[in-house]
């Protein structure tokens, strides 16, 4: 699903709101979501999951090419940890992948 059939489907379901409206709306949330990972915090949303920052120190790699060692610099990687409702119905239902993916 993109973002613009997710606009579609939510306004489909929300009735009395435009698409312009609908997509205002999931933009600010995007966009808040963004803020508070860049801002060090920790969002989440009950029933759904945590949107959190994991950091991966420093360290020394290995080029696999040349054998040579490379320094790999400290790195914060946004995650998200489905919640234990987003869990249960995700594995209650078929969620195999579609053909094409």
């Amino acid at each position: 699903m993109t973002k613009r059939e997710l606009i579609l489907d939510v306004s489909s379901k929300l009735g009395g709101y435009t698409q312009s409206d609908v997509a205002n709306v999931i933009q600010a949330t995007f966009e808040t979501i963004i803020e508070q990972l860049v801002d060090g915090n920790r969002l989440e949303v009950r029933n759904f999951g945590v949107f959190d920052i994991k950091v991966r120190d420093a360290r020394i790699g290995r080029n696999p090419k040349t054998g040579d060692s490379v320094s790999v610099a400290r790195k914060c990687i946004p995650i998200f940890k489905p919640g234990k409702a987003l869990r249960d119905r995700v594995e209650t239902t078929d969620s195999s992948p579609k053909p094409g993916r």
